[in-house]
């Protein structure tokens, strides 16, 4: 339960970080489809945002739900509830003008449901990562992220996706993140205010 829980968590990688070409202070929305090997499947819907505190440093936060359809023999397919956020603190620094270092530390709390039942975990995330803006428009971004949720049973993922930057304002990408047991995949939109 642990294991999955921890899974859950990762679905948003979270903590963004801006050079001269990025902003700290954005809102965003996504959707998200998620495959747990050899337990199920399921998606969902998130929100989050970042705020920039100094040119180094921000705060995030972010919230998800969804279900996830898993196998379980005798009883066949079960639809479960979960519930997501987190909350951090993220660092940056750029490595040049394109690329930035970005690393966070978050806290994290997930809760499934089945029909009246409920597990909850809290625990915590850190992430690095780097993000590069490959042409005026493009960003590309990738990193790793380590997960616990309760009594050291922890999961680490590797991600990557890109932003088109349609406007100073608006963005939208795709992103993913792959660890031993569980693969997701998410559309995103981002409204940025901080520039």
């Amino acid at each position: 339960m642990r294991r999955f829980l921890a899974c859950l968590a990762l679905l948003p990688l979270a903590g963004a970080a801006l050079a001269e070409n990025f902003d700290y202070s954005y809102v965003e929305g996504s959707y998200g489809r998620t495959d747990f090997d050899g337990l199920g499947d399921g998606d969902g819907f998130g929100i989050g945002g970042s705020l920039a505190l100094t040119d180094r440093f921000h705060v995030f936060a972010g919230y998800e739900t969804g279900d996830v359809d898993v196998d379980v023999p005798p009883f066949g397919e079960v639809s479960v509830d979960f519930d997501g956020f987190e909350v951090g603190m993220g660092f940056n620094t750029p490595l040049s003008d394109t690329i930035d270092f970005v690393a966070s530390l978050a806290y994290l709390s997930a809760e499934l449901e089945l029909e009246g039942v409920s597990a909850d975990e809290d625990g915590y995330g850190v992430n690095v990562g780097l993000r590069a803006m490959v042409s005026p428009a493009l960003e590309l971004n990738g990193g790793i992220g380590y997960a616990d949720l309760g009594e050291g049973s922890g999961d680490t993922s590797f991600g990557a996706g890109f932003l088109y930057h349609f406007s100073d304002a608006f963005a939208a990408g795709v992103g993913g993140s792959w660890g031993d047991d569980v693969s997701s995949y998410a559309l995103t939109a981002r409204l940025s205010f901080g520039q």
